[in-house]
């Protein structure tokens, strides 16, 4: 169970409940902390587990789901709405609809109890597998496998955690 000062909880819930109200798709479990300077996004759909660390500064930008008990270090970006088509034709700062942003959004899901590092980047359309570890400043462009320690850019195994199986 995490433990925060009764100020950074009040806050914390403020900026829940302000998430909540910017983005109608966005479901968020219970004991969820969400650090300050954040920017989540959800046109349709991004569900939150229970017991969920987020830290500052972080921006989510997906549709999908973020398992219970994960931890969200400062700096990090789960990114990638594909809401800029470069194979359109006219100018790339065109503003597609929310239609055809949808269409072009890839589901993203980091499951329970996964570890994310200070400053890595998570692109949508990848799984990140139950009680996976991601290295500060790691680019996670492919799914990682369940109990995975992954670094670099682009990411890659460089070893491996016991998960307990639920």
């Amino acid at each position: 169970m995490m433990r925060f000062s009764l100020r950074q909880a009040i806050f914390s819930k403020i900026r829940v409940l302000f998430f909540k109200l910017k983005s109608p798709g966005l479901v968020v479990g219970e004991n969820v902390y969400i650090g300050r300077s954040c920017s989540i996004t959800s046109i349709y759909s991004l569900c939150v587990g229970r017991d969920v660390y987020i830290g500052k500064n972080v921006t989510i930008e997906v549709e999908g789901s973020i398992g219970s008990g994960c931890l969200i270090a400062n700096n990090v970006g789960i990114v990638g709405r594909r809401d800029h088509d470069i194979n359109s034709s006219g100018l790339i700062f065109h503003a597609p609809t929310v239609r055809e942003v949808r269409a072009l959004s890839l589901h993203t899901k980091i499951e329970s109890g996964v570890w994310i590092g200070f400053g890595a980047i998570i692109l949508s359309g990848v799984t990140v597998g139950e009680g996976a570890v991601v290295a500060a400043g790691a680019v996670v462009s492919r799914d990682v496998p369940r109990g995975a320690i992954v670094a670099g850019n682009p990411a890659k195994v460089v070893g491996w955690r016991k998960v307990d199986n639920a």
